[in-house]
């Protein structure tokens, strides 16, 4: 199977509404139980793009199968549909061209309008009729991207200054039982969740302004 590559002059017209949502339906309908959603889909899209390893040069293959959730390498040959875990291969390209124009419209966004753009965060719940966000499935996916190449991303998470504006992704997307007490606790309160998701957005706008200053 050839995967394309990202192409960073591609078209950037973000998805619309409708073309988000189908791409949401057409991840969470697939046999496998590791295919993202589209909240996972977009942190993990950000991942990519705020990599130390260069994106465009990163072959569609090292990254594209992690959206949903890999081509089945563990099935027997003789067993393993065609277009696993696709239904056909124009669905398959149709998954595949709409993840490449949602990748390419958020780094369109961030150079060009970062104003506009919106993580796709889950609302939790209501509280007094304000809206508490939770970014945690978002968070998963971005440290998804990470778990790419841990090596190159290890001097960005203890840097005096990128360190601490990942600290909001790890805590929200991190492992339970590798969090203290106290961060388990303030997992745990959905005020606190909404403060750390909220800061993420400003987070990676300050820290794709510095990977383009670099």
């Amino acid at each position: 199977m050839e995967y394309p590559q990202y192409d960073p002059n591609s078209d950037h017209q973000p998805l619309s509404d409708e073309e988000l949502s189908t791409l949401d339906d057409m991840l969470t309908k697939l046999p496998s139980v590791d295919a993202m959603n589209i909240e996972a889909l977009d942190g993990y899209l950000a991942g990519l793009l705020l990599s130390p390893q260069v994106l465009p040069k990163l072959p569609g293959a090292a990254w594209l199968p992690e959206v949903w959730g890999g081509d089945g390498e563990d099935l027997a040959a003789e067993t393993k549909p065609e277009n696993y875990p696709f239904v056909s291969g124009k669905q398959r390209k149709r998954v595949m061209l709409l993840v490449l124009r949602h990748l390419r419209s958020i780094a369109w966004q961030w150079t060009a309008k970062p104003e506009l753009w919106e993580p796709i965060f889950s609302v939790a719940e209501q509280d007094e009729g304000e809206d508490l966000i939770d970014a945690e499935e978002w968070a998963l996916g971005f440290l998804t991207a990470v778990d790419l190449a841990p090596d190159a991303w290890t001097p960005l998470f203890s840097d005096p200054v990128t360190g601490p504006l990942l600290a909001p992704i790890t805590l929200l997307g991190g492992d339970e039982s590798q969090q203290t007490e106290a961060e388990q606790a303030r997992m745990a309160d959905p005020q606190q969740r909404d403060e750390l998701s909220r800061a993420v957005l400003d987070n990676v706008l300050q820290l794709w302004a510095l990977r383009k200053a670099d």
